[in-house]
């Protein structure tokens, strides 16, 4: 099963709630994406006439694809319950809050998710703070082995 992460938006936020969205592909995104072929860098949500999507994220063109090529910078619609996307439009127009992909993945029946998480941004201090922590974990795990 194919699971692509976001590690560094972990580091740069603190996540409140996190949600699972479907995603509109075309061509040979699905190929490139069970490739593993998807970079994060710099990828964030945005509303768009009361419509959330995905910007910045780059999937690369399948190698073996024929004439269905896609654009690896395109931007990806996003699709979630009317509700959610209320609730979530309404978070975004508070200061701070941003919408960041933090993974894509298959289900069970073979459609690729995109999980989506509603954060803040960390300071700097904040981030040794997580560094810190992690590192005395890792110790911990190291001395009980």
């Amino acid at each position: 099963m194919v699971e692509l992460k976001n590690r560094s938006a972990f580091h740069e936020y603190y996540f409140e709630s996190t949600y699972i969205a479907g995603i509109v592909l075309v061509g040979t995104e699905v190929k490139a994406i069970r490739a593993g072929k998807v970079s994060f860098n710099d990828s964030y949500c945005q509303f768009h006439k009361g419509e959330l999507f995905v910007k910045n994220m780059h999937i690369s063109e399948y190698a073996f694809g024929t004439t269905q090529r896609h654009e690896p910078m395109q931007e990806r619609k996003l699709l979630l319950h009317k509700k959610e996307l209320k609730k979530l439009e309404a978070k975004i127009k508070e200061k701070g809050y941003t919408l960041v992909p933090l993974r894509i993945f298959f289900t069970d029946k073979n459609l690729v998710k995109i999980e989506i998480g509603l954060g803040k941004g960390k300071k700097v201090h904040d981030k040794r703070e997580s560094i810190k922590k992690r590192e005395v974990e890792r110790d911990i795990k190291r001395y009980l082995k």
